[in-house]
């Protein structure tokens, strides 16, 4: 008897299997399998089925606007799009110059503030239960209430780790979730000594807490193996932005590529030629572009970002604890790149270490407390802002007019980055665990997991603009049909005639 979530096979033998909604991941989606009679794989896919149009909705308004409505994409990440928009608009204000030092520093303790407390929630919320309890444990149990109730202090300290990060933001943008703080050309509210010392107090338990996660998930994933090793292993290239003596940076830097031996492929590339690395395929059956290398093109050419790309391309992490961490981490696998996808919540812990050391080392910092906020320079009418959020390399790009109104953007998120990964990620557990099967909860987890450890957002990396199939009704005062307009997936647009009943249609 097919599972409840099995459709009975279709006049090719093919039955169809959607995993709808995916849980513990932010936005809307859904996987779909496809089974022969023999309940053999043959075709698994993610599709993400909302769709955000943000790069429209801000095309002509002033660039001063725009990083305080980007971070409007999400609200598990809007940091992130703030401090990319502001850095792109940066050139609208001060051309190829810097911000200032405090500036700088402000808007670093901001990100890794923001990065945290993001990594934070991921691991405790939504990625511990399945690492804890194991990935076939009862549905009611396997989430954050099942951690406080078997390992409350666990719990607890995830929870505190992810307020801390949340009141350092609030207290640079003045909310904890779309606040403001970074404008193009700097930052617009000075740090104050009192509320530095705030920060201070608890910096220090915050980072032993964020190493004693670390040991955690790290011990999780040695005592699974092999099996968390080979789950959803394969090899890929890894991008992450790298400062030029190679160390991981999540705030500046300039590109790097790595192949699944760590070899460069490409390095030191400048971020305002990205669009001359990159390019983006679009596919009929889902909202979310395809990044690939353009030099090798979009069936070899993708690649991962995030945590565990971070982690296997920096030369060498700069605060103490988490380089330690990483050259452990690189050890494991004989100095060579980690493929497996589970291994990326072990990169991500060591990533918030790194983050816990780098603000007590900003808080230290004088020129924290400073008062020049604003840099000047020559404007240009365009700017390309590069971070390393949460879940990845996050990309922004606009131009402006001479009115200064927006007329050009485009945004490669972190999660459009990681689309084929995941997709790759999906083939190969279905693959592995599907084929033959019985279809159970368990089962069908072992789905979502995988793609749980690139810790999607999927309402910010919605952008294919252009392929959205939509249904236009024009109706009359007494709700009659007078103009229908269909436009398809590909772009093309129909003016069907309405039925003999109907009105001739009106539609322009």
């Amino acid at each position: 008897m097919p599972h409840p979530l099995e459709t009975a096979p279709d006049p090719n033998g093919l039955s169809r299997v959607v995993i709808e909604p995916m849980s513990r991941v932010e936005g809307h989606g859904k996987v779909t399998l496809l089974l022969d009679e023999q309940r053999r794989v043959k075709q698994a896919r993610l599709h993400i089925v909302e769709f955000r149009g943000f790069e429209r909705f801000i095309q002509g308004r002033p660039y001063w606007e725009v990083p305080t409505l980007v971070q409007r994409l999400c609200g598990i990440c809007p940091v992130s799009h703030l401090l990319a928009a502001s850095k792109a608009c940066d050139a609208f204000v001060i051309g190829n110059g810097r911000v200032t030092p405090t500036a700088d520093k402000l808007r670093r303790l901001l990100h890794h503030a923001q990065v945290l407390q993001s990594n934070a929630l991921h691991f405790f919320h939504l990625a511990s239960p399945d690492l804890l309890f194991g990935f076939d444990d009862a549905v009611a149990h396997r989430n954050i209430v099942g951690v406080l109730q078997d390992q409350r202090e666990l719990g607890l300290q995830g929870i505190r780790i992810r307020k801390y990060g949340q009141e350092v933001i609030r207290l640079l943008t003045g909310k904890r979730v779309h606040g403001t703080g970074s404008v193009p050309g700097g930052f617009n509210k000075t740090l104050s000594a009192a509320d530095r010392s705030v920060m201070l107090q608890d910096i220090g338990q915050i980072t032993d807490w964020c190493a004693s996660a670390l040991v955690l998930a790290r011990d999780l994933f040695l005592a699974g193996q092999p099996e968390q090793g080979a789950f959803a292993n394969f090899p890929s290239m890894f991008m992450s932005l790298v400062r030029p003596d190679g160390a991981g940076d999540l705030y500046d830097g300039a590109l790097r590529i790595n192949d699944e031996h760590g070899v460069h492929v490409k390095d030191q590339v400048d971020v305002h030629d990205y669009q001359q690395l990159l390019g983006e395929e679009v596919k009929p059956w889902t909202y979310m572009k395809f990044p690939f290398l353009r030099s090798i093109g979009p069936e070899q050419g993708w690649y991962r970002v995030g945590p565990l790309a971070r982690i296997n391309n920096a030369s060498y992490l700069d605060t103490p604890r988490a380089e330690a961490a990483r050259e452990e981490f690189k050890a494991w696998n004989h100095g060579k790149p980690v493929g497996a996808s589970l291994a990326q919540h072990w990169a991500r812990m060591i990533d918030m270490l790194h983050c816990a050391e780098t603000i007590e080392r900003l808080l230290n910092d004088p020129d924290i407390i400073g008062t020049d906020l604003m840099a000047k320079g020559t404007p240009l009418r365009e700017g390309i802002g590069v971070i390393e959020a949460p879940r990845g390399t996050l990309m922004h790009h606009y131009r402006i007019g001479e009115d200064e109104l927006i007329s050009y953007a485009n945004l490669i998120v972190s999660t459009t980055h990681n689309n084929t990964a995941m997709n790759e990620a999906v083939r190969r557990v279905a693959a592995q665990y599907f084929d033959g099967r019985e279809l159970s909860e368990g089962l069908l987890n072992h789905i979502e997991v995988a793609i749980r450890a690139y810790d999607p957002c999927l309402s910010c990396a919605t952008h294919a603009v252009g392929k959205m199939p939509l249904k236009l009704e024009l109706l009359d005062a007494q709700g009659q049909a007078v103009g229908l307009l269909l436009k398809h997936e590909d772009g093309q647009i129909e003016r069907p005639t309405l039925p003999a009943s109907g009105q001739a249609s009106n539609w322009p």
